[in-house]
């Protein structure tokens, strides 16, 4: 796959998933029917919840700031996280459904981390690295 390519995908997903999150941190923020009920039955307190509504937003931005590189390899752990336990509190309730959602909000997670870490392998940031002939030291 070109470059080009590879570059929309990646910010197709990173879209995607920013809007992902901003939605289910905006349900627990404001408590919303649909889902709020069910996460307090799930056994988390109201507290949390909310909390972890803003942490989703705040974590959905900071992916789509430019740069940052550490501070987005903090916001996948800590989606991946969430996730991960999103999967485990569906199974304790029987939620196929939730489960499901864990399932491919974690493929969506992977495949934009995957999309995320080779394109900093590769040097694909949006600030140049310059390499010196003499050394092969990187700079700048």
């Amino acid at each position: 796959m070109s470059d080009k390519r590879i570059t929309y995908l990646y910010y197709f997903c990173i879209a995607l998933t920013g809007i992902f999150f901003i939605i289910s941190g905006f349900y627990e923020i404001t408590k919303n029917p649909a889902t709020y009920p069910k996460t307090l039955r799930m056994g988390y307190p109201p507290y949390f919840i909310t909390t972890l509504g803003y942490a989703k937003i705040v974590g959905a931005l900071a992916l789509w700031l430019p740069n940052f590189k550490k501070l987005k390899e903090w916001v996948f752990a800590g989606f991946t996280f969430d996730i991960v336990f999103a999967f485990i509190s569906g199974l304790n309730i029987h939620s196929v459904t939730d489960c499901t959602k864990a399932a491919v909000a974690f493929v969506l997670i992977l495949l934009v981390y995957g999309l995320f870490s080779g394109r900093n392998q590769t040097g694909n940031t949006s600030r140049p690295v310059k390499v010196t002939e003499s050394t092969g030291l990187r700079t700048g």
